[in-house]
């Protein structure tokens, strides 16, 4: 099968843009309705994600569910695997059965997702909860996204998803803050909050019209009547599946996904277990850190004012990303998609390492920025490469093809990060292992539950928690998982380098 024939019904040539200004104004109403759909889903979805990690390790004795990193790894692995594949084969439906009634549908399924979390505090109570919360995110994104793809015209998708990601970004902000803040109250109240926030999605609904519906409703009429055949749904998929240009697609990006979900997955327990944010705010606010709320709120602080909190550090790359985003998005309008994303890919390869090599506070928020400038390489130009190569009236399905690689990715991830983590970074373990050293008995350090072994090896040698924090790390190879996830993120930027010049092979075939 030559190149320029797997091709057949995609079109692969990149269009003029326009400018900034034109393409915001060219935008319609229906555009910014989804927007703010779209922002509503990511505060409650955020909130739970980027604080989940912490969730699952934090003791039972604290609210948090007191399980090993390896349990969380199934969990986020079976979470990251049904969200994904549920788009692929559910993208066509929204083409078919219309895209309010799958947003409908979806809402109701996350809604239940939050309270299931919420009502049943343990392993399976929050695995069956983030498999409702996988399921319905699937179905809601190519809804939203066909929606997007109907709404813009080529002229201005480059903006168009710019701004998009730029929403998805500023409900990544404030998802986390809301986790933190609440999460000081108790756990429960973080998913009881998710599920209200959510619910102003049935408001939004209310003056939600379809675009293109009467060409949606059209072909079904030629179906029924026999005037068209349609393909079976997952047979449909498969064909496009097979292509050439989505296979590859698939395969060299799932290492970026890799690394993507370990800054929201793993990274959080990294600067919880090892990293002393207190130095921050001293350095901006003094030993005495600050009390006033506003600060405390938007910088991601404890209540007391004189520490980060994971998320909040953490939070550094939707900032950046919300303020920021399109400014890159201009900058890399200019060059070919696949050159800006493998650009991206070796920032956030160099962040990781940086993550390995060093666990002083600032030098981490120096690696958040740089991978989020190489994220902002990557992340909106994917969907508009897949908008763009996708035949006439399979928009949604392709755009449910993008999350394959993140599927991939993150599913693999979702198992062997935090794995990784436990076998080279995991403090519950150091300690359990030097506590046995200190002369602990065996049954004792055994009967220690989950998540306190720290504060018994405070307890039991006397020292601070500081110190002994620094003699855990510098006697442990930390950095290590780190720099294996780096690697992975190296063969995905040989991979990306590789499907950039073969793409340019196909595009002048084509021309």
């Amino acid at each position: 099968m030559s190149d320029s024939n797997s091709c057949a019904g995609n079109d692969l040539r990149e269009v003029k843009q326009l400018g900034m200004w034109a393409s915001i104004a060219s935008l319609s109403y229906i555009f910014w309705l989804v927007g703010g759909m779209e922002l509503v889903e990511r505060i409650a979805y955020y909130g739970v994600k980027a604080s989940a990690g912490l969730y699952a390790k934090a003791p039972a004795s604290e609210g948090g569910l007191g399980i090993s990193l390896s349990d969380y790894g199934i969990i986020i692995s079976v979470w990251a695997l049904l969200q994904t594949f549920v788009p692929v084969f559910t993208g066509g439906i929204s083409d078919r059965v219309g895209y309010k009634e799958t947003i409908f549908a979806s809402t109701i399924i996350k809604i239940c997702g939050y309270l299931c979390m919420a009502f049943f505090p343990s392993f399976w109570g929050f695995l069956f909860g983030a498999m409702l919360l996988a399921a319905g995110t699937g179905i809601f994104k190519p809804g939203i996204q066909g929606t997007l793809v109907l709404s813009t015209n080529r002229n201005n998708t480059s903006m168009a998803w710019g701004i998009f990601y730029q929403v998805v970004n500023i409900g990544g902000f404030l998802g986390p803050l809301v986790a933190v803040h609440m999460r000081q109250l108790s756990w429960d109240n973080v998913f009881y909050a998710c599920a209200a926030i959510i619910s102003l999605n049935f408001l939004f609904l209310l003056t939600y019209k379809e675009p293109g519906k009467e060409q949606r409703l059209e072909r079904q009429r030629k179906i029924k009547s026999g005037e068209l055949k349609q393909e079976m749904l997952w047979k449909d998929a498969w064909s496009e599946l097979k292509k050439p240009v989505v296979i590859y697609y698939m395969l060299v990006f799932s290492g970026f996904w890799f690394l993507f979900n370990s800054l929201f997955d793993v990274l959080p327990i990294h600067i919880a277990e090892w990293v002393d944010t207190s130095v921050i705010v001293t350095s901006l606010f003094g030993p005495e850190g600050t009390s006033n709320g506003i600060l405390q709120f938007w910088l991601g602080l404890n209540n007391e004012g004189t520490k980060v909190m994971p998320e909040g550090m953490l939070n550094l790359n939707a900032g950046l990303i919300m303020t920021s985003c399109f400014l890159i998005a201009a900058l890399t309008a200019k060059y070919r998609i696949t050159s800006a994303m493998l650009a991206g890919c070796l920032l956030s390869i160099f962040a990781f390492v940086l993550i390995g090599a060093t666990h002083a506070a600032w030098f981490i928020v120096l690696a958040i920025a740089m991978f989020s400038l190489g994220e902002m390489m990557i992340s909106p130009k994917k969907n508009e490469f897949m908008g763009n190569i996708a035949p006439e009236g399979k928009k949604a399905m392709y755009l449910g093809f993008v999350m394959l690689p993140q599927g991939i990715g993150w599913g693999l991830e979702g198992y062997f990060g935090p794995k990784l983590y436990e076998i080279f970074a995991s403090k519950e373990i150091f300690s359990r292992e030097m506590l046995l050293d200190k002369g602990m008995s065996q049954t004792d350090v055994a009967a220690i539950p989950q998540g306190e072994a720290f504060h018994k090896l405070v307890e039991f040698t006397g020292q601070s928690g500081r110190e002994l924090t620094e003699i855990l790390y510098q006697s442990h190879n930390i950095g290590m998982a780190w720099y294996i996830i780096g690697a992975i993120g190296t063969i995905s930027a040989v991979g990306i380098y590789i499907y950039g010049k073969w793409l340019l092979r196909m595009q002048q075939a084509q021309a």
